[in-house]
């Protein structure tokens, strides 16, 4: 008996906790998903559901072997999707997210070259800071800035950046420049809160992390709107390094602290594991792995 037919039939009552809809949902009798499973059941030596006149359930056994069962066929879809990918000219709608002041400057651009190599796509491209479920949301890809938490998606690293805090040289003029992490209680500060809502900085040296707290003067969920008042010398500001390299580059801001800075934090595409890599995504994905040097760590 087809090994992965066992499967399946397995995974779909599961699901559907119910012979007859999995059976409507395989376009099979109810019968035949019953020996199916059956048939698996007898092959591991172990029950996997448990039955009743009104309802379906599965057992301990079930419960720890129906993610493993998930996971074998996913892996199958995928293989075969990505021999028909390599076959198969991309085409469609392509839904890409990305935080909202990178995804202007960097994701934009590529997804504009990547839509001219490829005029069948239809693209689109969701801005904003807060971090969605790609599933629910109906988005193929993402680019996040941070680790992952989510041990449902798959990654590829595309660059790092720095936590860097900076402020304008008129402000440092006025106020002097902090030489340490405890100094910064003592300065004006503009918080973005696009880190956390508390009004607290964490700096780390020598693998020791230091969190200073603070009164803001001045509080955003935009980092552009804080990078804009550090240059008008509002303050100091802790700030991903992409949002105020250009400002840093040219000498409108300062970086202060840097020995005091936590590692970097990686850039990553990230899809879900449980979708078929379709024509138009597998060829995003290589395009910005092979043409991405996001890197901002230097920025001198």
């Amino acid at each position: 008996m087809d090994r992965f037919a066992t499967l399946q039939a397995f995974v779909r009552v599961a699901e559907a906790k119910g012979f007859a809809p999995a059976a409507r949902h395989l376009g099979l009798s109810p019968s035949a998903v019953t020996r199916l499973v059956a048939a698996l059941e007898e092959q591991l030596g172990s029950r996997l559901l448990q039955r009743t006149t009104r309802s379906v359930t599965l057992t301990d056994e079930g419960e720890r072997y129906l993610p493993l069962a998930r996971r074998i066929l996913a892996d199958l879809d995928e293989a075969d999707a990505s021999l028909q990918a390599a076959r198969t000219a991309p085409s469609g709608r392509l839904v890409v997210a990305a935080p909202l002041a990178f995804g202007r400057v960097h994701v934009g651009p590529l997804l504009s070259s990547y839509l001219s190599r490829h005029p069948a796509v239809q693209g689109e491209l969701r801005l904003g800071d807060r971090v969605v479920n790609l599933v629910e949301d109906g988005i193929d890809l993402a680019i996040r800035i941070g680790h992952l938490g989510d041990s449902t998606l798959r990654s590829r690293r595309l660059g790092e950046t720095r936590r860097v805090l900076v402020a304008a040289p008129s402000y440092l003029e006025r106020h002097g420049t902090p030489l340490s992490p405890a100094a910064i209680a003592g300065h004006r500060c503009i918080h973005f809160s696009g880190f956390n809502t508390t009004h607290e900085w964490v700096f780390e040296r020598e693998g020791q992390r230091q969190r200073v707290g603070f009164v803001p003067s001045f509080v955003t969920n935009a980092a552009e709107s804080a990078v804009q008042h550090a240059i008008d010398g509002g303050g100091l500001t802790l700030v991903l390094a992409y949002q105020a390299a250009e400002a840093i580059r040219r000498g409108a801001l300062r970086i202060l602290l840097a020995e005091h800075e936590r590692p970097p934090s990686p850039i990553q595409i990230v899809y879900p594991t449980q979708r078929l890599l379709s024509a138009k995504v597998r060829a995003f994905i290589d395009m910005a792995v092979a043409e991405t040097r996001w890197s901002f760590t230097e920025l001198g």
